[in-house]
């Protein structure tokens, strides 16, 4: 798929899907209050991860997409205070699954899988699962602001734009429900953030290198800990 068609198709399914949901009678597991107090939609979420599927013109990618969105989507609807990889693994360390580890656990594996299946040597699978998680992550985790998450999904997956078409569909999906994202009239959450990451992953692992994929794998596990390190400070404030 081309990335004009790409974009295309992604922008119009996410557009389509999230004009039938915002239609539904409102459903408060769907429902959340945002940081100015408003109390928005979730339809954003499920809208962008079909969108991206659709337009993804992969089927590796489009499988990382939909699996991430559904652990995120378990997150959104079953997910707790707990925040952060330590709290949820010390819990299922004390035999308590949480929503988290359901979602650090399962798009682990969705992205090694999908890593297997976009590489062949047994190297470039799991670096390239690194990037797809990873990814996935660090969208998720600058997603505490009105659009932060699909302007993130943006930017990362602009270069990837030169190497291909994978990184079109998360950028169509993204354009379609921005400025109601913006207008704080709906909302990413957890379904849609790990989607977009994990589409951009894709789309880096798909464009990249051993080398590539390495440089990648380690600026985002690097993240990774940096943000660990900032929700384990707001969860214990130093007096």
């Amino acid at each position: 798929m081309r990335r004009t068609a790409s974009f295309a198709v992604a922008a119009g399914a996410t557009r389509a899907v999230y004009e039938v949901l915002r239609r539904l009678p409102r459903d408060a597991r769907w429902t959340r209050t945002n940081h100015a107090g408003r109390r928005v939609d979730l339809y954003a979420g499920p809208a962008v991860v079909l969108g991206t599927a659709a337009g993804s013109g992969s089927a590796p990618v489009a499988f990382a997409v939909l699996a991430a969105g559904a652990c995120g989507a378990y997150d959104d609807v079953r997910g707790d205070h707990r925040r952060g990889f330590r709290a949820h693994l010390a819990a299922l360390r004390d035999g308590e699954v949480t929503s988290g580890a359901v979602k650090l656990l399962g798009i682990g594996a969705v992205s090694l899988v999908a890593g297997a299946l976009l590489k062949e040597r047994p190297v470039d699978k799991v670096l390239a699962g690194i990037v797809v998680a990873g990814s996935a992550h660090l969208v998720n985790l600058v997603d505490v602001r009105p659009g932060r998450a699909g302007l993130a999904a943006l930017a990362l997956a602009a270069p990837g734009l030169l190497r291909g078409s994978p990184a079109a569909a998360p950028m169509g999906a993204v354009a379609a429900v921005l400025a109601d994202d913006l207008g704080e009239s709906t909302m990413l959450g957890d379904t849609g953030a790990h989607a977009l990451g994990a589409a951009v992953g894709g789309a880096i692992a798909a464009g990249n290198g051993r080398i590539g994929l390495a440089v990648h794998a380690v600026a985002l596990v690097a993240a990774a800990v940096q943000g660990e390190r900032a929700v384990s400070s707001r969860a214990h404030p130093c007096e």
